[in-house]
């Protein structure tokens, strides 16, 4: 029997059906609609209708895993802490709406088991995903096991703190990682030149000077985050994913320059910097995955 993974964006719901092996057999996508004063939100409407229309095409699933923004509560079955967006979503009990089991859990959470079950961490024990975007988000893999903490905090790497006098970011980390390299601040960073990050490394590409002058910058920031997280995590692998991760070369290759200067590599041991390779999708994938297991 399939298995269905439902990722909640805040433009689009992304679901798909996958078999035990991870071979997907259908996905569809709906907008989240997010709009206050709904009851029942209407992208819980638009969840039930995608799980009906998965299970016309697969068949009917033995698990359904859905992964959203925010804190999983500790039974899985909602996200507890979704403040300010996705009205509705918090506290809203999935496997009672549903009328069948489902398993909630963080969508960086989903992103990155995705990423070891079917994509770059395929088989490591010991993994980061850092996911480079409007902030930075990520998720660990460590011991064969997602790190989700004490209440499911765990992997919020954007607010690591790299400036204890810096402005605080919405978790109240001085100076975060996603200040120095998230396309939200892009405009602030580089005194109103560039409108997003996509701007800013094609001009670095072209060889602006100024740009190169800010994207070295941020990618310092990043690699110095990088190298934290190896210090304290000793992970095998680092992947990035996200929109900001499209840019390839322009990204991994003055990264990797970079953590040849900061990352401490005891006895020639260095972290590998791979990309994540499902994209969008990773999140049904992990979701599926997790719905699976549970």
């Amino acid at each position: 029997m399939p298995a269905i993974g439902i990722d909640i964006g805040g433009t689009l719901i992304k679901a798909a059906a996958f078999s035990p092996d991870g071979v997907e057999l259908a996905s569809f996508t709906m907008p989240t609609d997010d709009a206050e004063g709904r009851n029942p939100p209407a992208f819980a409407v638009n969840v039930r209708s995608l799980v009906a229309q998965l299970e016309a095409a697969a068949g009917r699933a033995s698990s359904i895993g859905i992964a959203a923004p925010g804190l999983a509560d500790e039974e899985g079955r909602a996200i507890s802490y979704m403040p300010g967006r996705m009205h509705g979503l918090e506290g809203f009990d999935w496997p009672e709406w549903l009328g069948r089991d489902a398993h909630v859990l963080n969508d960086a959470h989903a992103a990155l088991l995705g990423e070891v079950w079917q994509g770059a961490a395929r088989g490591l024990q010991h993994a980061v995903l850092i996911t480079l975007g409007t902030g930075v988000g990520g998720a660990i893999w460590s011991g064969g096991r997602l790190v989700r903490g004490h209440i499911g905090r765990a992997g919020h790497i954007g607010h690591m703190s790299l400036n204890p006098y810096g402005r605080p970011t919405i978790a109240n980390a001085p100076g975060g990682l996603e200040d120095w390299i998230g396309n939200h601040n892009i405009s602030e960073r580089s005194d109103g030149r560039f409108a997003s990050t996509h701007e800013l490394i094609a001009a670095f590409e072209a060889g602006d000077g100024f740009a190169t002058e800010v994207w070295k910058k941020s990618i310092r920031a990043l690699a110095c985050g990088i190298s934290s997280l190896v210090n304290i995590l000793d992970p095998e692998a680092v992947l990035i994913g996200g929109g900001i991760a499209k840019a390839g070369r322009a990204l991994f290759i003055p990264l990797q320059q970079a953590l040849d200067e900061v990352e401490w590599r005891p006895g020639g041991a260095q972290v590998k910097l791979l990309a994540a390779q499902l994209g969008e999708r990773a999140g049904t994938y992990g979701a599926a995955w997790q719905a699976m297991l549970a």
